[in-house]
C-alpha cells in the first residue's frame, strides 16, 4: 500500500496546537545537540529541559508533559538514569520518545534501546539504518549516518510500529511516519540539512513534544517532521552554507505558523 501524503492543513493545525499548548518536554539528550535542541524547541514555542542526574531525572520525567531518550553519548550511568526517568513518565502517564542514534554500530547503546523497546515508546524516530538494525533487519549504517534509503527501511518502520505499538517515524529525502497499519509520507528539507549537527536529533525532541498534543499521534509526528523539513527548506534559500544556516533555520522556526505551513 502506498503511503498517503501528510496534508499540509494537518500539519498547520498541529503547529496550532503545539505553540498553544507549549509543551515541557524534558530531553535526555545527547551533549553534542543539548543547545542546538533547546533552542528548536523555544524556537517552536515550546519549553525545553535537560535534567540527567538518575534521581532528578525520575522526579522531572513525571512533571514534562513529554519525554526525549537519545543514546547519542551513552554511558552506563546515563543508562540508568534513562531507565529511571521512562518508568516514571510511564506510572505517570506521559508519553516518551525514543531517538536510536547510531543503533547497530555499537552493541551497548544497540541492546540497550532493544531492552526499551518492551517499555512502550509513544515514537521512536530515526534513519533508515538506525529503524532497519533496530527492527532486527540488515542495516547498513557508517556511525551516526544512514547509507540505506528511507524506502527501504519502511517495512522496518512498519514492523516495529505493530511490535512496539509506537509510532515510527523514518526520516530522510522523504520521511515516512507510521502506526504499523497508516503511513504518512512527508516531502521537504534540503540535504544541507544533513551538513548541520543535531538537526535529526532537534526532530526527535520536536516529535517527543507532539506526542503531548492531542488528536491523531500519527498526524502530530508527521506534522512534526513537516514542519522541521520547511523550515529547512525557508533556511537554505535565506543561507549560503553551514554556517548561515543554523541561525536561518531558526528563525525559519520562529516565524512559521499556520497560514505558512498550509
Amino acid at each position: 500500500m502506498q503511503p498517503d501524503l501528510l496534508h499540509r492543513a494537518d500539519a498547520a493545525h498541529a503547529l496550532q496546537h503545539f505553540r498553544t499548548l507549549s509543551p515541557l518536554v524534558h530531553c535526555m539528550t545527547n551533549d553534542v545537540v543539548q543547545t542546538f535542541t533547546a533552542n528548536v524547541l523555544l524556537a517552536l514555542g515550546a519549553s525545553p529541559a535537560m535534567v540527567i542526574d538518575e534521581q532528578e531525572a525520575a522526579q522531572f520525567s513525571a512533571i514534562a508533559d513529554a519525554l526525549l531518550i537519545n543514546v547519542g553519548t551513552l554511558t552506563a550511568e546515563r543508562a540508568r538514569a534513562m531507565r529511571a526517568a521512562i518508568d516514571s513518565a510511564n506510572t505517570a502517564g506521559k508519553p516518551w520518545t525514543l531517538d536510536p542514534v547510531a543503533v547497530g554500530a555499537l552493541t551497548f547503546r544497540s541492546d540497550f534501546c532493544k531492552e526499551l523497546l518492551a517499555l512502550r515508546p509513544a515514537a521512536i524516530r530515526g534513519n533508515a539504518s538506525e529503524i532497519l538494525a533496530l527492527a532486527g533487519m540488515s542495516a547498513g549504517g557508517r556511525g551516526v549516518d544512514t547509507t540505506d534509503h528511507a524506502q527501504a527501511a519502511l517495512p522496518a518502520a512498519q514492523a516495529l510500529a505493530r511490535q512496539t505499538q509506537a509510532v515510527v517515524a523514518v526520516t530522510g529525502e522523504v520521511d515516512y511516519v507510521t502506526d504499523g497499519v497508516r503511513t504518512l509520507a512527508v516531502t521537504g528539507g534540503d540535504p544541507l540539512m544533513t551538513r548541520v549537527v543535531g538537526t535529526g536529533c532537534a526532530l526527535s525532541a520536536v516529535v517527543a513534544a507532539s506526542c503531548a498534543l492531542p488528536g491523531d499521534r500519527l498526524t502530530s509526528v508527521a506534522a512534526a517532521c513537516s514542519v522541521m523539513a520547511q523550515a529547512g527548506s525557508r533556511a537554505v534559500a535565506a543561507s549560503t552554507g553551514p554556517g548561515s544556516f543554523t541561525p536561518a533555520f531558526l528563525d525559519a522556526l520562529y516565524a512559521l505558523n499556520g497560514e505558512g505551513v498550509a
